[in-house]
């Protein structure tokens, strides 16, 4: 089988690419734009595989994306390729309605030209897998509810808009023109290769420098936290056992408060990292609250129990021993941070602080 895999240099589909190379016998074809979440030092263990072929194109190029489709023939696609950090929509939307909207729409219309050259057979596996986030449901705050394949769309923030039109366009495919479609929602993802724009990186990184840890707001919102592989894994047997036309929610099933989140990191680094930066005593006193950004989310929570029921899949990691395994992959691994904090990114988030 061919999979060709959009976003392969960034963080999830990095790993899904690190998966299907390492654990399958498939063959990926990679095209990312490498804007500035994509790194190829991410792929680096299995770049040189002969199952491996990259193809550095914007998703919104359709005559690239035609050629790709006639050159490497795949049976199916794993759309990842995204603008995807909420506060980066916020201060610029257009990248994320050109990229999440714009080039998913392209994606979708390369995808049923390319498949309706297809024998029958072949029409017949093929799959349009889109990965999509559990952001596009909105906010649980004060309920016990979970996020289920039911819940109605409340996107809050420019980000998940564009994610939830994406979403639509996925099932209007299907609906209207036939194209075998699959959607999957995530809850949030960390684990190694993150780059440190997202919460986890950069507390450990801000940590390891004696810099501030911004908190957002009282730090109290909620998120459903998904090792990234456990995500990969779950990725691939969607597109290899799932059902057209159903969408599958997938999540770790481990839910914390941003702070939490923040104070396991620095009680972590307190013993595997003793030795702190100049004039810092404790890493939890460098924790800062910031002003909240503008339509924060309270709580996202995921029932995941229809991936289970379905395809057998559930988490291998708790948040424990996933967050655990991050830590120490940044801490081995300062080559791969170093070179993404030589680029235009300098570790911060915004809001300021109070």
């Amino acid at each position: 089988m061919k999979l060709l895999v959009t976003g392969g240099a960034g963080f999830i589909g990095s790993a899904v690419v690190r998966h299907i190379i390492n654990d399958t016998s498939d063959e990926v074809v990679n095209v990312d734009s490498l804007t500035y979440a994509g790194n190829l030092e991410s792929l680096e263990d299995i770049q040189s595989n002969e199952r491996y072929a990259f193809e550095q194109v914007d998703i919104c190029d359709r005559a690239a994306l035609d050629r790709i489709f006639a050159e490497h023939q795949p049976d199916a696609i794993m759309h990842l390729a995204a603008e995807s950090h909420v506060d980066r929509s916020i201060d610029g939307p257009a990248a994320f309605i050109e990229t999440n909207i714009v080039g998913t729409y392209t994606l979708l219309e390369a995808s049923r030209a390319y498949w309706n050259t297809l024998n029958q057979d072949k029409k017949e596996t093929f799959r349009f897998h889109h990965i999509s986030t559990d952001e596009v449901y909105g906010d649980l705050e004060g309920t016990d509810d979970l996020f289920t394949e039911e819940t109605s769309y409340e996107p809050s923030s420019p980000y998940s808009a564009s994610k939830a039109s994406s979403d639509h366009l996925v099932r209007a495919w299907l609906r209207t023109y036939g194209l075998p479609t699959i959607v999957t929602n995530c809850s949030n993802n960390y684990g190694p290769y993150h780059f440190p724009e997202k919460l986890i990186p950069l507390m450990i990184l801000n940590a390891l420098d004696g810099k501030s840890l911004p908190v957002y707001g009282d730090g109290m919102q909620i998120r459903d936290w998904l090792f990234v592989e456990d995500h990969a894994r779950a990725l691939y047997k969607v597109v290899t056992e799932g059902k057209i036309g159903e969408t599958y929610n997938i999540g770790g099933h481990n839910e914390k408060a941003n702070i939490e989140v923040v104070k396991t990191i620095c009680s972590l680094l307190e013993e595997l990292v003793p030795n702190k930066p100049a004039g810092v005593n404790a890493y939890e006193e460098l924790i800062t609250y910031v002003t909240d950004r503008p339509g924060h989310d309270v709580r996202y929570a995921i029932d995941a129990s229809k991936i289970e029921r379905e395809l057998g899949w559930k988490p291998e990691e708790t948040f424990e021993t996933g967050i655990r395994k991050t830590v120490e992959w940044y801490l081995n691994n300062k080559q791969w941070w170093s070179r993404v904090l030589d680029g235009s990114y300098s570790l911060e988030r915004l809001g300021a602080e109070k």
